[in-house]
């Protein structure tokens, strides 16, 4: 995974050509990823479904992250990314379900990693389930929703806390049912306004 080859860009997003993804996160360039975020109107309210990272990631194991989520090949196109979600979550879908949320940066450093993102963001809302996904228990150990305008407010830095509920999967692969609450230290750091913009990005197409 790490000898993967991905497009870098500069600062101005100009490209500058193709490096490993080792490369890419030890030097800090710009690259592209595919994120898919889910969401359900479930008893007339809206819920946002998280991923829980597997405990076997190299990076951020056990948090929460977005729903479906990879890198875009240096020989794949933006569209090419929708692969991610059948992979990790086991949801089928057309590029043609998906709404666009836009282009977001997202920047994560850390001790040995500078991982700056031109993240491509899409929005599939259907009516599901948390017994719809299927995990790829190498990349995802589970799956928990949490009510929208809650995750919202949580974003924007107005709630200090969040409930969610859904699932963990065991050693063995059985479902262990989740139900906590969550605050910032429970996903995946960011060093910029992602999770804000995301989830204002979201709000605006789901009550449009």
């Amino acid at each position: 995974m790490e000898s993967e080859l991905l497009k870098i860009y500069d600062d101005q997003r100009n490209p500058l050509g193709v490096a490993t993804r080792e490369e890419v996160h030890r030097v800090g360039f710009w690259h592209e990823t595919f994120h898919c975020w889910i969401t359900s109107l479930i008893s007339s309210q809206y819920y946002i479904f998280l991923q829980i990272r597997s405990n076997q990631k190299k990076d951020y194991p056990n948090l929460l992250d977005i729903t479906a989520a990879g890198h875009i090949l240096a020989d794949e196109t933006i569209e090419d990314g929708i692969r991610e979600v059948n992979e990790e979550i086991g949801i089928d879908v057309t590029l043609d379900e998906l709404k666009t949320v836009g282009e977001i940066e997202s920047c994560i450093t850390t001790e040995g990693m500078i991982d700056k993102e031109i993240a491509h963001v899409f929005l599939y809302d259907k009516l599901m389930n948390l017994d719809d996904f299927t995990l790829q228990e190498e990349e995802v150990s589970g799956i928990v929703k949490a009510e929208f305008n809650a995750f919202h407010e949580f974003c924007s830095g107005k709630g200090q806390s969040l409930q969610v509920d859904g699932y963990k999967l065991d050693p063995s692969g059985m479902k262990v049912p989740v139900n906590m609450t969550v605050d910032q230290t429970h996903f995946v750091p960011n060093d910029g306004p992602y999770y804000e913009q995301v989830s204002e990005k979201i709000r605006k197409l789901l009550y449009k």
